[in-house]
């Protein structure tokens, strides 16, 4: 194998993350070349939309999935909060790199924290879950739609339009940017997304060789959390229109992971814990699913797939 072809989106932060990888790659394997192809997915077309209108899951992967499936890629990287739990037969992702931080941060020109804020401020964001989440511990703000990539956010922060908003804490520190004020937001009060910070790469099932490639990448700790949290996400059968947040943590053998479920206006939450071996990483998240789902959540989910007509 002399060559490998990475398909990325062609935002900022994951073509840093692709050419993170692709430089790690080179410098394990000297005399491989790597490139890039830079795809437009679904949720790069369309930014005129909240993510939850937008429906379907996967809506920042399928394209670059079918260069995969047809072989005009060897490879994808992909921030894993952006991954549906179901993929393709034919594909897995088999490697997460080393995570980066999962909390999120509220970015501010002048505001140093959540409780600075003024009554009615105005915070924008693109996910429901940080919508909810916010909205549980401040009730008074003003929440908006906030999409575009982080440049573009950033830039109407600082503009005025927002008295703050709120990102991934992993995306600021992978690109180096800030904002005049920033607080970081995080467990146990505000969760994460399903593997936020974390980097997942996905490849054919059967092309071994590049599986073995790769193998050196695979962070253990970093597999294992994503793995329960993971296992969360598919036993709630979760996407963007439902305000889902979970966080895993390993110590030693044993995982102790923290899941949520919230209504779409953050009025009721289900916040549950479960702790277990390692081993059964993805297991334990099915688990906490089921305990959300029998503790209220099940009805949650019917309103909100109801409301929303699917």
């Amino acid at each position: 194998m002399d060559k490998l072809t990475i398909a990325t989106r062609g935002s900022k932060l994951a073509l840093w993350q692709a050419n993170h990888i692709k430089d790690l790659l080179a410098a394990r394997h000297p005399g491989l070349a790597v490139e890039l192809l830079v795809i437009k997915t679904t949720g790069d077309k369309i930014l005129d939309a909240p993510l939850a209108k937008i429906g379907g899951k996967g809506l920042f992967v399928k394209e670059i999935e079918e260069a995969l499936l047809s072989r005009h890629a060897d490879l994808a990287v992909h921030s894993m909060k952006d991954v549906p739990v179901e993929l393709p037969a034919e594909l897995v992702v088999g490697v997460h790199p080393e995570r980066e931080k999962p909390t999120d941060t509220l970015l501010s020109a002048q505001h140093a924290s959540l409780a600075d804020l003024p009554p009615r401020a105005r915070v924008g964001t693109s996910s429901l879950r940080r919508k909810t989440q916010l909205l549980a511990l401040r009730p008074d703000l003003e929440v908006l739609d906030l999409r575009g990539n982080v440049d573009t956010r950033l830039r109407k922060l600082l503009e005025g339009r927002f008295d703050a908003i709120v990102m991934a804490t992993a995306g600021l520190r992978r690109l180096g940017l800030s904002a005049p004020m920033m607080s970081e937001l995080g467990p146990p009060d505000f969760l994460p997304a399903v593997a936020q910070g974390a980097l997942g790469i996905e490849y054919r099932r059967d092309d071994p060789a590049i599986a073995q490639a790769l193998a050196f990448l695979d962070h253990p700790e970093t597999h294992t959390c994503v793995a329960a949290e993971r296992g969360f996400l598919t036993g709630l059968d979760g996407g963007c229109q439902v305000p889902i947040a979970a966080h895993a943590t390993l110590e030693g053998d044993t995982v102790r992971l923290a899941g949520l479920l919230a209504d779409l206006d953050g009025g009721h939450a289900i916040r549950r814990s479960i702790t277990g071996p390692a081993a059964r990483a993805f297991e334990l998240g099915l688990s906490l699913a089921d305990t959300v789902l029998t503790s209220g959540g099940a009805e949650i989910l019917d309103k909100i797939y109801s409301d929303s007509g699917q």
